[in-house]
């Protein structure tokens, strides 16, 4: 059986916060966690950190990439707030 990969880490996110698809912007300190599926679809979900309720960051999911680095380009986005989305897989 296969089981997803899952990243987590917690960021600060910059002015003008992260975009979710459920509530729009959240800013402040923030949790966000990548999962790659086993069907392939990468997804990211932010939250407040060590709030409960996860939401999914606009863009996601993604339908292929690397995971790994697409959680670091996620994380980089989010510390640059400007209601940060999901970064784009390479073609």
């Amino acid at each position: 059986m296969n089981h997803p990969q899952e990243w987590q880490d917690d960021v600060p996110a910059g002015p003008g916060g992260a975009m979710t698809d459920e509530v729009g912007v959240i800013t402040g300190p923030l949790t966000l966690r990548t999962v790659a599926a086993p069907d392939g679809k990468i997804r990211f979900e932010v939250q407040y950190t060590d709030a409960d309720e996860w939401y999914t960051l606009s863009g996601s999911p993604l339908p292929h990439g690397d995971p790994h680095a697409l959680h670091r380009a996620a994380l980089a986005a989010i510390r640059a707030g400007n209601g940060a989305q999901a970064p784009a897989a390479p073609a």
